[in-house]
This record gives structure tokens, C-alpha cells and sequence, in this order.
């Protein structure tokens, strides 16, 4: 808790969304570390493993919290009980990461992802991120309420105006993070 715990705090907590680029094997705490951003692009050659019980260990450093939720608990039991690699494609397949793209080009491919959601209406997407993070331990009906909570304040940001503006003129909104 005293090493580990505060960088990955740090990312789940994190204001705005973070991308993950993995290149090569995301083995054991590398797993769980990837996991803890909101996007994972992987490299075609990259692959996932639990590794844990290979060494008589119990997955650690949230995976047991993170890997379910992210592609449900059986394929989760799978790659931890049984330690095989999940290559890039199958964790695609499996919803765990979000595109798969040649090595070469996955810095850029990265990069470019969070240029574009630097660019979006980042007010909004900083509010979205708390509020799929706190969706994890509220009620339908509480979480209902939260967002119409967040809501009244984001409608009345200047990109949420812009966004608005852009959609009755049919052209692309230009945000400003205001």
C-alpha cells in the first residue's frame, strides 16, 4: 500500500482521461498498471498475463478488482488461473483494450488519441470519467441523480454553449476547455 498504492490511486483518480499505450508483454503488476488507464491501445506484438500463480503468488496491485469488471469474471478466472498470454488481438476481441495497431505506429496512434481528447470538450469528459468512477458503488437510482447533478453544471460551460451552437449549425464544435 505504502509503495504501489499512490501511483495507482493516482491514475484511477486521475482529472483527465488517461491513454495507455502497451508495446510488449504487460506482464503481472505491468497488467495491472495498464489496466488502471481509460484506453489501452496495444502494439500488434504486445500480449497480456497474469503471471501470479506461475510463481505462487495471488494477482496483486488491483487485478483482481480491475480484470472482471473490464472482460468479465470467467475469462478473468482464465488468465489467472492458468497463465497463459492474451495476445493483443484476443484482448481486443475481449473489450480489455480499445484498438490494436502496427508497433511502428502505436506512439503515434496514442498520442494522437489524447491530442483528440484534449481537444474535445474536456470539462465534459472529466466529468464523465468521475461519474463512470463513482457509477462503481452506487445505486441506478443514486447514480440517475448524480447525473443530472453534474449535468446542471456542465450544460452551462462554454463548451457545452459551443457544442450546442455547433450541432444547430451543422458544423464541428471548437471547445476550449472553458
Amino acid at each position: 500500500m505504502r509503495h504501489y498504492w499512490p501511483a495507482m490511486q493516482a491514475l484511477r483518480e486521475c482529472r483527465v482521461p488517461v491513454v495507455v499505450a502497451v508495446n510488449g508483454v504487460a506482464a503481472g503488476g505491468g497488467f495491472s498498471l495498464a489496466m488502471s488507464g481509460d484506453i489501452i491501445l496495444a502494439a500488434r506484438s504486445a500480449s497480456f498475463i497474469q503471471v501470479f500463480s506461475r510463481i505462487g503468488l495471488v494477482p496483486d496491485l488491483g487485478s483482481t478488482w480491475l480484470l472482471p469488471r473490464l472482460i468479465g469474471r470467467q475469462r478473468a478466472l482464465d488468465l489467472m488461473l492458468l497463465n497463459e498470454p492474451l495476445p493483443a488481438e484476443r484482448a481486443k476481441e475481449w473489450g480489455l483494450v480499445r484498438d490494436v495497431v502496427d508497433d511502428a505506429k502505436l506512439l503515434d496512434e496514442a498520442k494522437a488519441l489524447a491530442g483528440r481528447l484534449a481537444d474535445g470538450p474536456t470539462r465534459a469528459l472529466v466529468a464523465t470519467r468521475q461519474l463512470l468512477e463513482e457509477s462503481e458503488h452506487a445505486s441506478y437510482a443514486d447514480q440517475f441523480r448524480r447525473e443530472i447533478e453534474l449535468q446542471q453544471v456542465i450544460r452551462e460551460s462554454a463548451d457545452a454553449k459551443e457544442g450546442r451552437q455547433a450541432f444547430v449549425e451543422k458544423r464541428k464544435a471548437q471547445f476550449t476547455g472553458r
